[in-house]
């Protein structure tokens, strides 16, 4: 799916109303009523319904959702916010309309305002302001929604909660915004709902189709998109029936350090699971019994040095290459990694954990890394080789410009995944859930990639696939398991059924 900006989404409402033809005030009572069913079908006529509308189209939304739950019975209140008295054209139309049912409870502000006294049954509707705010919100507004915040009323927001903006939302720390239980967002996300610090003001997200012309959306660049599992299926690559090992790549894995060959273990068993022909993993000699015993489908390459990795094997047999997992950051590894990246020639490789946390300590990092070559950090590793970020966004623009300049491709971890490519696309990932936050979980991916790389997937598509079936089977170890159980190791036990469902689509 398609991710677009506000004002590309401004755009796609003009295209709709000139195209499919429908006027404006149609669409909007289009979208009122994808509003009004969603609300039937979760909130009972037992419930007083107060709606806040502005003085834009988002207030026009408000006021024809009001009307419409007025006629389904519903007890609605509706206040107005117009300090300016100046209503846009289809908000205007909307008042009217509203005004005209008999026995409405409107009130419509210009100065003073006494709130009602709302109660925990009680839902709050967001119409003040949508996607298109610019600014924070201050004055009269923004007492208005702290009112609301401090309500113990369920709130619902109109496309966005208001005070929030559509893509960089700056420091929301010091921002008025309200902070929805439910936000019913038209056509799609907004950029702003996949960053960790809004997660607390848009609460859960349901998307409205509200019939935004096709051509519209087909036509529209955007560099920004949401995996979904039909398009995510279309990747995986149908296996032959004579195929046999020897199709389906040799990789090479550096991991393990003393204390840490768990990593090597993760990364190794979830790479086996994900499809790949043939794995050796070059580990320390201390990890030589644990490895054995753990994951015996993976052929060893030992390092002479007992306690980390020093030495770089004979590369020539093998189609990727992945490090990081446990690796250790201590000197004769960092020398190890330097002559490992020079050496690759033209074939993939991941770098992950301290793969990544040894670049950042290098004084230059121009120029080093490999032709195709995926990175795999979390916020602060990648914090620490591109430098401090102060809201997610300002990261997720860091990555954008980190990744075409060095020309590689970045899966920034967290709650939504986002496969940054070189030239900037940005996929975000829907799978997966907090369990995950567990240690060895970014073993497990690692692997996975590998997996894809090795087997001749681009990395575009080998990146794609890791993260969405990565957080596919930790969605499914959370339902066998429960969140809270999960360890990193589930996640590769269910990759099975993550492929089977991906398959079956």
């Amino acid at each position: 799916m398609k991710l677009f900006t506000t004002s590309d989404i401004r755009n796609l409402d003009k295209f709709t109303i000139e195209n499919e033809p429908v006027s404006s005030i149609d669409l909007m009572e289009r979208a009122a009523s994808r509003l009004v069913d969603e609300i039937v079908s979760r909130y009972d006529i037992s419930r007083r319904i107060f709606v806040f509308a502005g003085q834009g189209n988002n207030g026009g939304d408000a006021l024809a959702a009001a009307r419409m739950l007025f006629s389904k019975s519903y007890f609605v209140f509706v206040y107005l916010c117009n300090p300016g008295k100046k209503l846009s054209a289809d908000c205007r139309i909307n008042k009217d309309r509203l005004l005209q049912k008999p026995d409405v409870q409107f009130t419509e502000i210009s100065s003073e305002f006494v709130p009602p006294v709302l109660v925990e049954n009680d839902i709050v509707i967001d119409g003040l302001f949508g996607s298109g705010l610019n600014k924070p919100l201050e004055g009269g507004f923004a007492g208005l929604v702290r009112y609301i915040n401090a309500s113990p009323a369920t709130v619902v927001s109109i496309d966005v909660p208001s005070g929030l903006f559509g893509e960089n939302t700056g420091d929301t720390e010091k921002q008025v915004i309200v902070e929805a239980d439910l936000t019913l967002t038209f056509q799609f996300p907004k950029l702003s709902f996949f960053f960790p610090e809004n997660e607390r003001f848009v609460g859960e997200v349901n998307v409205l189709d509200i019939g935004i012309h096709p051509e519209a959306i087909e036509k529209t660049h955007s560099d920004y998109y949401l995996s979904e599992e039909k398009d995510v299926a279309r990747l995986l690559k149908k296996r032959g029936r004579f195929s046999h090992k020897g199709h389906f790549g040799h990789g090479l894995l550096f991991a393990g350090s003393f204390g840490k060959i768990g990593a090597a273990i993760l990364s190794a068993t979830s790479c086996l699971r994900s499809g790949i022909g043939l794995l050796t993993a070059h580990i320390p000699e201390c990890g030589m019994s644990a490895m054995h015993a753990a994951i015996p489908e993976s052929m060893l390459s030992i390092d002479s040095f007992h306690e980390s990795v020093t030495l770089l094997p004979d590369l020539m047999p093998y189609s990727a290459f992945a490090a990081g997992p446990g690796l250790g950051t201590n000197t004769q590894t960092s020398a190890f990694l330097e002559n490992l990246l020079s050496a690759i020639d033209d074939r993939p490789v991941v770098l992950d954990a301290d793969a990544l946390n040894i670049i950042s300590t290098w004084p230059v990092i121009d120029h080093i890394f490999p032709d195709h070559c995926v990175l795999t950090p979390h916020p602060k590793e990648f914090d620490r080789l591109a430098g401090k970020s102060s809201t997610s966004y300002n990261r997720f623009i860091k990555a954008r410009e980190f990744a075409g300049r060095h020309r590689v491709y970045i899966i920034l971890k967290g709650a939504y995944t986002i496969i940054v490519c070189p030239d900037g696309e940005c996929y975000f990932n829907p799978t997966g859930n907090p369990g995950m936050a567990t240690a060895g979980s970014g073993d497990v991916l690692t692997g996975m990639v590998l997996s894809f790389l090795a087997q001749g997937y681009n990395l575009k598509h080998a990146s794609i696939l890791s993260v969405y079936l990565h957080g596919l089977a930790g969605d499914i170890a959370a339902e066998k398991k429960s969140q809270e159980s999960m360890i990193a190791s589930d996640i590769s036990d269910y990759l099975g059924e993550a492929f089977k469902r991906l398959l079956n689509n």
